[in-house]
């Protein structure tokens, strides 16, 4: 469990401040509004997340009462009331802003409409719509009638209604109408007038034809609200090895189905009496998260607002393939002659996909081993995996079943890919393996060969549109050796930590991840003490680890030149009076999601440079198999250094992290030249000539 001390900033609070340079994001006027209204739905979503597993572990922590309170610099009543302060306070924002962008919706002749301002054409359209598409998706829960409410489902939004006789003032009744997003489109196109888009969302069509649904009743009075709760994520699974995986993953989901409500977010124009019944009847009182909102919920599904209404969208650069991979060519053939880093989403992750096909295909290759942990869905990585398999091939495959919220689909893939006779390895109970690595074993005229890459990003061709990841293919054999000595380790368990405590030069979690970065940091330390250049640059998702923060503080108190780009968490403090330079700290949010770790530490011959899949928080260094890895290229080191420093130039999407968290943007010099990093890596990436 994560330590917090006075030096460093509470977790849970950083991380909502990551949040608020989302929101940031969806206020910024110079982007569009297409991409306002997905930033609104990536906040939304955000911040479900943080209330099903960080607010659920806080709630976990107050019934542990002062058992609790040694891994906290704060209570966690008091770490609980200040998320609801901040959390209230961005939910104004978030309102405001929302409010602005459906004004320059109107601006644009695209109009979000209600079921009261509909007009006769867009009123039988909404009938029939109903009638043809959505009466048979939906059942409502008559909830007065019903001993105990069942349990609503954690990612959906329902309307509550109360239902009413016009002569019977008594005859008042409940119900509660599950939405069906997961097999309708939250927002449908209806008949508009020519020049103009009229948008109606799915649960106005809903409410539109409640009488139509409840005729049969005799009801004829009706009141609507969205509501939606937020419950317990964490699946607690048990360490011991003996457990089977499987069983304990099912009863997690089934658990996480029924967890406790963390949060219950309503339409602040609810009926009071309705509101009452519905927070008692759910189990929750005034102490719990009661967040008053508008009468929209579940924002997240403005990630998918339909891009069709706008004329003028234009959509990032599409990836290029790395000039050294265009087919056709034979990947294993190019790495055999120099490492390839493949930097996302700008380079393609169509040359994994074609190596892997092209291991599945070469007749002299014998195996593949691979590690994955979030898959697309309709998988390609899988698809080269399974016909490697009928083409006569070993394929083992680790599949991390407890990657949070995918856990249900790769039980799914484990049950096809073992079906095609693949090897699955479930990871290890107790330890996530988020490591991203794979090794190709080939013999060719008795020799053997073997090719492999490491990820810093999962192997998802989707999200590799729009994640920055590194990804380096190469046939270097120490780090070919150490990643067979990680497959080894996760093959044999059993077998303590011996595999993974041989490798030799990538620093491995639970092992070393942590010493090998503190004795890199300390070596920047006795060079800057002993007056010659020092320099660490860290790029992390997110830092949190009490010690390496201590370790970085020490850097700069002993005068070390330390630059960091922070996605999300940062728990580090960047300026105190003992340090000889502030820490330069930014974090950038923009169209692509910074997912990339990267450390270099020094300068010169002598410098560190590693890629790597794990973050500086406990979880990554002490409760997961993570890889980094030493890139050894000098081309390559270059390449990266120049994407930080261009990162660190961010003057247009870059944020400051300060000590107050107050997300101020990056001021321009006064004839500074803007710099939007992604925009300018795309270019640094597409002029860059290879030899």
């Amino acid at each position: 469990m994560h330590r917090n001390t006075k030096q460093s900033i509470i977790r849970d609070i950083s991380w909502l401040s990551f949040n608020a340079r989302v929101l940031q994001e969806a206020n910024d006027s110079t982007n569009h509004l297409q991409d306002r209204l997905k930033f609104l739905g990536i906040f939304s979503n955000n911040l479900d997340e943080f209330f099903r597993v960080r607010v659920a572990a806080l709630n976990k922590m107050v019934l542990l009462g002062k058992a609790a309170r040694m891994h906290l610099e704060a209570n966690p009543e008091k770490i609980l009331r200040k998320i609801q302060q901040i959390v209230l306070t961005q939910q104004q924002e978030f309102d405001r802003i929302y409010a602005e962008i459906i004004r320059q919706l109107g601006d644009e002749k695209i109009f979000i409409k209600n079921e009261r301002r509909l007009t006769k054409v867009q009123k039988e359209f909404v009938t029939r719509y109903f009638e043809n598409n959505v009466r048979t998706q939906i059942i409502p829960l008559m909830i007065e009638s019903i001993p105990q409410i069942p349990l609503l489902r954690d990612k959906s939004i329902y309307l509550a209604c109360v239902l009413g006789k016009t002569h019977e003032s008594m005859a008042q009744r409940y119900a509660l109408i599950e939405i069906p997003t997961k097999v309708l489109p939250r927002f449908v196109i209806m008949p508009s007038e020519p020049g103009t888009t009229d948008i109606i969302l799915l649960e106005d069509i809903i409410r539109y034809n409640l009488p139509t649904l409840f005729a049969p009743f005799g009801f004829n009075r009706f009141l609507s609200y969205i509501i939606k709760v937020t419950r317990d994520a964490e699946l607690e699974t048990d360490n011991d090895v003996n457990t089977n995986i499987i069983e304990e993953l099912e009863k997690g989901l089934k658990n996480r189905k029924r967890g406790r409500a963390t949060r219950f977010v309503f339409d602040k124009q609810i009926e009071p009496a309705l509101f009452e019944y519905l927070v008692k009847r759910l189990g929750l009182t005034k102490k719990d998260n009661l967040i008053p909102g508008s009468r929209i919920h579940n924002y997240k599904d403005f990630i998918d607002f339909p891009p069709s209404v706008f004329n003028d969208y234009q959509q990032r650069p599409k990836p290029f393939v790395h000039p050294l991979l265009k087919q056709p060519c034979r990947i294993m053939e190019v790495i055999e002659k120099r490492d390839v880093m493949l930097h996302l989403p700008y380079h393609s992750f169509d040359s994994v996909i074609d190596l892997l096909r092209e291991a599945a295909i070469d007749p002299f290759v014998q195996s593949i081993r691979i590690a994955l942990y979030r898959v697309a869905k309709n998988s390609k990585i899988i698809n080269a995996l399974i016909n490697a398999v009928r083409n006569g091939k070993q394929v083992v495959v680790v599949l991390e079943l407890r990657a949070r919220f995918d856990e249900e689909a790769n039980m799914q893939w484990k049950a096809q890919l073992e079906e095609e006779g693949v090897k699955v390895l479930l990871g290890i109970p107790g330890m996530k393996v988020h490591a991203k690595i794979c090794v190709i074993k080939k013999r060719e005229f008795k020799q053997t060969k073997q090719y492999g890459f490491v990820s810093t990003g999962n192997l998802n061709e989707n999200t590799a549109t729009y994640y920055g990841d590194h990804t380096l293919l190469t046939t270097d054999r120490a780090i070919i050796a150490d990643i067979n000595r990680i497959f080894t380790y996760i093959e044999n368990p059993q077998r303590k930590f011996s595999s993974l405590q041989a490798c030799k030069v990538t620093p491995v979690s639970p092992i070393n991840m942590r010493s090998k970065m503190l004795d890199s940091i300390e070596r920047q330390i006795k060079l800057a003490k002993k007056k010659k250049p020092a320099s660490i640059i860290i790029k992390l998702n997110s830092i949190v680890d009490v010690t390496l923060i201590e370790k970085i503080y020490a850097a700069a108190k002993a005068g070390v030149n330390v630059s960091m780009v922070i996605r999300g968490i940062c728990c580090a403090y960047t300026e105190h009076r003992a340090f000889k330079g502030s820490i330069k700290a930014i974090s950038i949010i923009d169209g692509y999601l910074e997912h990339a770790r990267v450390l270099v530490f020094g300068e010169g011959k002598d410098k560190e440079v590693y890629i790597s899949s794990a973050d500086w928080m406990v979880r990554n260094l002490d409760h997961r198999v993570e890889a980094a890895c030493p890139i050894k290229d000098t081309d390559i080191q270059q390449e990266l250094i120049d994407i930080l420093n261009i990162q660190l130039a961010e003057n247009v999407k870059g944020r400051i992290l300060d000590n107050e968290q107050t997300n101020t943007y990056v001021e321009r010099e006064k004839n500074e030249v803007a710099v939007r990093s992604q925009e300018a890596i795309y270019q640094y990436l597409r002029n860059k000539k290879y030899h």
